[in-house]
């Protein structure tokens, strides 16, 4: 009898977890961290006083994370002399500060509470969440118990993550790819209504777009020249930037699908959303129903939340967000 007990182990060990979501509950923290939330919640509203810019980083941190390996904090490792991690890949290196400092404060905070508890991951997930909502986004509940991800490599990050100059086919098969469909897409690209882009990302827009013209003709007129005059030093300056919706850039808001027809898209991407058959009616749904577009926003989010999730088997609870525990002293 013990040969094919061990045969029915190996097969049960065999099955992968890294999607499952049988370990997450609403209330994963309730006996082992009952504060957690309030910790984040506390946390997150500190830095968003102090620093605006904190809930347009933290969601652009989250979507990076996941897309890459899932949502494991992966994006969080710090490069050594053996790796160099996600956040030093090219497409990272633009990643806010404000986002990652958020989540290794209530990760700190949290480490004196209930030490090597609460995962970072989760920590992640839920700052996103709270400061979507702070901004004036919808609240939707969040899943927990993912764990910490155990590789971090840069290597591995090309090709998960949208470019501002990808065709809209190539986009929307890289969303197929990780199991989202259009309006999925578009209702998470609806996070472009807060934050800012910088100018290398859109600048072939207002001095380079063809041979003819220098600036896309389908762009706002007023809006390209006032691009053009922020933009006018970002080959030396990079850090040059401009807000993704010019209204209300502070608010989650549909004000950025109604900003597209207008030619008020900052990148190409953004334009081609509004122009592209397969994705223009969506647009046109979130520009005039605000409330549809919480809707498959929060839904959005809830599934992105859970891609390739880390557990127990496959993952850990990190001591410190920046590092691997086996590499800890």
């Amino acid at each position: 009898m013990a040969f094919p007990l061990r045969i029915l182990l190996l097969l049960f060990l065999s099955i992968p977890f890294s999607e499952s979501k049988s370990n997450l509950s609403f209330d994963y923290y309730k006996r082992s961290c009952p504060n957690f939330e309030k910790i984040v919640r506390e946390t997150i509203t500190t830095k968003q006083m102090s620093n605006p810019a904190t809930a347009a980083g933290t969601l652009r941190l989250f979507f990076h994370d996941c897309m890459v390996e899932g949502c494991d904090a992966s994006v969080f490792i710090a490069s050594n002399s053996f790796n160099t991690a996600e956040r030093d890949a090219d497409v990272n290196l633009s990643l806010s500060g404000d986002g990652y400092e958020v989540v290794i404060k209530a990760k700190t905070t949290l480490e004196l509470t209930c030490p090597k508890v609460v995962s970072c991951a989760d920590i992640l997930a839920v700052a996103t969440r709270d400061l979507v909502t702070m901004v004036g986004g919808p609240y939707y509940k969040i899943r927990l118990g993912r764990k910490d991800g155990l590789v971090s490599k840069a290597s591995r990050v090309e090709g998960n993550l949208p470019r501002s100059n990808m065709s809209m086919t190539h986009v929307i098969n890289l969303f197929a790819s990780k199991g989202f469909n259009v309006q999925e897409m578009v209702a998470l690209t609806g996070g472009h209504t807060i934050g800012f882009s910088h100018c290398i990302e859109f600048s072939d827009r207002l001095f380079s777009y063809s041979k003819k013209q220098a600036t896309d003709p389908e762009l706002n007129s007023k809006f390209a020249a006032g691009l053009r005059n922020i933009c006018a030093n970002h080959t030396t300056d990079k850090t040059m930037s401009a807000f993704n919706d010019v209204f209300t850039p502070g608010k989650f808001d549909n004000m950025y699908f109604k900003n597209l027809p207008r030619g008020l898209g900052l990148l190409a991407y953004d334009h081609a959303l509004v122009k592209d058959p397969r994705t223009k009616p969506f647009v046109e749904l979130y520009a005039t129903n605000q409330t549809v577009f919480f809707q498959d926003f929060s839904r959005a989010m809830q599934k992105l939340s859970i891609h390739g999730i880390k557990t127990a088997i496959n993952g850990e609870v990190r001591n410190r967000c920046d590092q691997f525990n086996s590499i800890q002293t």
